[in-house]
């Protein structure tokens, strides 16, 4: 046994050394956790974290072998919400922030109206100001409202005779004033065939003219707004507006029975059209390819619909009626066999020339088929569209405010109205850009000269200016290169099993490159390019210019700020391929030649018409109506086109882009 010293001295020690022992272990773990230890993430975490690069190969959630069915189409066993299809609630909208006095139709007011009257003026209203305006007081004014004129004239169409004759009403957010909710027209001695507080506007709304018998508004006044249940205050009357012609009212709003002017063939219908509630249109789905890699777009060219149900033209079927009509029905059938991911219209959507006098009653129903239908669309303007003096910018404000629209007004501070690029995403997760679209403005009508007669006419077509290319190139220069060919990553997020994505046990990666998407142009008016002389297959030496081109005169604009050599020749896939000069652009979509329907390749580029569609245009005795169908596939790789016929004909069906592509050298 040691001394009482020693005892002591151990321990001492053992009291210093035990935390010390601890203290220097636990550093020593944190040292291998924190620095030394570095796991290996083995075969699986690399081909996930490179799924461009590799094909993966993982178990199914059944733990079975995927079929070809289950991995290569779009009846897949995931059950779960893909990202694209999930409806994102319509933005709230502070109706307490919307003006009162204003009439704008396309805001989505939910607050009602309070009394209605018409106004008849020898003077446009615009310039009579105050003096057509119904009489009121200040107090009127501070409970019902402000008088709003309805800017759209209900005598029109009835001669400079019958003066100007509009409705007004009266809008307020007070919770104590009774709000209309109907409206009905009646004869001189007609009363509602309803009960309830009817009042009748004074001023009859064939005031003005002369050989018609008077008839009059008349409004409903219902609960006040306190009153009022959220169903009550759904169908209460939050707009006015006019319509004219026989088609169909802008959407969300409906026809007044009966027309307020209608003479038979010599003056077109009018109408007052109104809507209950709000109506907000549906938005389009971001477009994606399907999950087996597929996007269609169908291109109708050259409506030239009118005010009027338009009549037909150089059309080889009989009877041949009502052709804006004929032409959406015809739409509508070729939608329902095409299924299409998108439509684009390029251009002369109004016919002009006198005939789509009021553009908005023409553009309520110049995209009727395919709202229905719920199919997404873009929109270029041609060298119509603005022929009756309707700014393009109010156009695209209208157009934006119906079901599906993908319409943009573009950059202000470049030529032309419509400028804009869609990006098509892949279906999986990644979102990936895997096509590009762009929309370009070529323009109306460059500067007229003088005539003998005194008038500055146009004389030529105009063309896509140098801003423009500027700006082309830009957008092209934005694009991040992607691995090409793309392969889709199947599952939906880090924990999900996913899915194999070809036969066999071990697939071989093709060979890949980095590039940009391949990408789609459209505009209304044909490049000076577009009648070069074609390329040559350089295989088979056929020339590559497949379709009817000969039917009708160059119809491209005599001078050019050189956009194909300038912009869409340097806009390059890829800046890392040797001696490889790959456009990124491989077809350009054209209207404008109704009787021309042609793809040919230029400088590896493809050029080509969609042929008149619209039997309200001019065609061709015996030239069928045709749109021109873009089917691609394998995630934008494959780029084939063809025409639909009004025969349902499948007409020039080849391959653009892609494996089975003419090559490039």
């Amino acid at each position: 046994m040691g001394s009482p010293t020693c005892f002591k001295f151990y321990r001492s020690l053992r009291s210093i050394c035990t935390p010390l022992i601890v203290l220097v272990g636990f550093t020593l773990m944190l040292t291998y956790v924190f620095i030394l230890y570095q796991p290996n993430v083995g075969p699986g975490m690399q081909q996930r974290m490179g799924w461009q690069s590799w094909t993966v190969i993982s178990i199914p959630a059944n733990k079975t072998s995927a079929t070809p069915s289950q991995s290569h189409t779009d009846t897949t066993a995931d059950k779960s919400v893909d990202w694209w299809n999930v409806t994102s609630p319509a933005e709230p909208v502070d109706s307490s922030t919307l003006p009162l006095d204003i009439w704008s139709p396309l805001l989505p007011h939910d607050t009602g109206l309070s009394e209605i009257a018409l106004s008849r003026c020898v003077l446009e209203p615009a310039i009579g100001g105050d003096l057509c305006f119904p009489d009121s007081t200040p107090e009127e004014d501070a409970i019902k409202g402000k008088w709003v004129r309805v800017e759209r004239d209900l005598n029109l169409e009835g001669g400079y005779i019958s003066g100007y004759l509009n409705i007004y009403y009266r809008r307020t957010r007070r919770m104590d004033v009774k709000l209309i909710t109907d409206i009905q027209l009646l004869g001189k001695d007609e009363l509602p065939n309803e009960s309830g507080n009817w009042e009748k506007a004074k001023t009859s709304i064939h005031a003005g003219l002369r050989g018609i018998p008077p008839m009059y508004l008349w409004y409903k006044l219902g609960k006040t707004a306190g009153e009022m249940t959220a169903d009550d205050k759904a169908n209460i009357i939050t707009e006015l507006d006019i319509l004219y012609g026989e088609d169909v009212p802008w959407y969300g709003f409906e026809k007044l029975e009966p027309p307020t002017l209608h003479q038979g063939k010599r003056v077109e219908a009018t109408w007052i059209t109104y809507r209950r509630g709000v109506k907000v249109p549906p938005k389009a789905p971001p477009l994606h390819f399907s999950k087996s890699g597929k996007f269609k777009i169908m291109q109708v060219a050259d409506l030239h619909f009118s005010v009027d149900q338009g009549f037909c033209k150089d059309a080889s079927i009989s009877p041949c009626e009502h052709s804006d009509n004929m032409t959406n029905t015809l739409i509508a059938r070729v939608i329902d066999q095409e299924k299409p991911d998108l439509i684009v219209f390029t251009g002369d959507q109004l016919n002009g020339q006198g005939t789509s006098w009021d553009p908005k009653s023409v553009l309520a129903k110049f995209a009727r088929a395919v709202t229905e239908k719920g199919v997404p669309w873009a929109v270029v303007f041609g060298n119509h569209d603005e022929d009756d003096g309707f700014k393009k910018e109010y156009q695209v404000a209208l157009m934006k405010g119906l079901p599906y629209s993908l319409v943009e007004r573009g950059p202000k501070d470049i030529h032309g109205v419509g400028n804009y690029v869609l990006k098509v995403m892949s279906a999986d997760a990644s979102k990936t850009h895997l096509l590009t679209l762009y929309f370009l403005d070529s323009g109306s009508y460059s500067k007229g000269v003088l005539d003998w007669f005194g008038f500055f006419r146009p004389t030529e077509y105009d063309w896509i200016k140098q801003d423009q290319i500027d700006w082309f190139l830009q957008q092209s220069a934005s694009i991040d290169p992607i691995e090409r060919p793309f392969s889709p990553d199947t599952g939906k997020d880090f924990g999900s099993i996913w899915n194999r994505q070809a036969d066999g046990d071990q697939l071989t990666p093709n060979t890949k490159k980095l590039a940009k998407p391949n990408a789609l142009m459209f505009f209304h008016i044909p490049l000076p390019e577009t009648y070069s002389k074609p390329d040559r297959n350089p295989i088979t030496g056929k020339t590559l210019d497949v379709g009817t081109s000969d039917l009708e005169t160059p119809g491209n604009a005599k001078h050019n700020d050189g956009f194909f050599q300038k912009g869409v020749l340097q806009a390059l896939e890829s800046e890392h391929i040797a001696k490889r000069k790959v456009p990124e652009v491989k077809v350009i979509g054209n209207g404008h030649c109704h009787v021309t329907e042609n793809c040919r390749r230029v400088n590896g580029v493809w050029f080509c018409f969609g042929g008149g569609g619209s039997y309200s245009g001019y065609g061709r005795v015996g030239f069928d109506r045709r749109f021109r169908i873009y089917d691609i596939s394998d995630f934008g790789e494959t780029i084939v086109t063809y025409k639909h016929t009004e025969k349902d004909e499948i007409v020039d069906k080849m391959t653009l882009s892609g494996t089975n592509a003419a090559p490039l050298w």
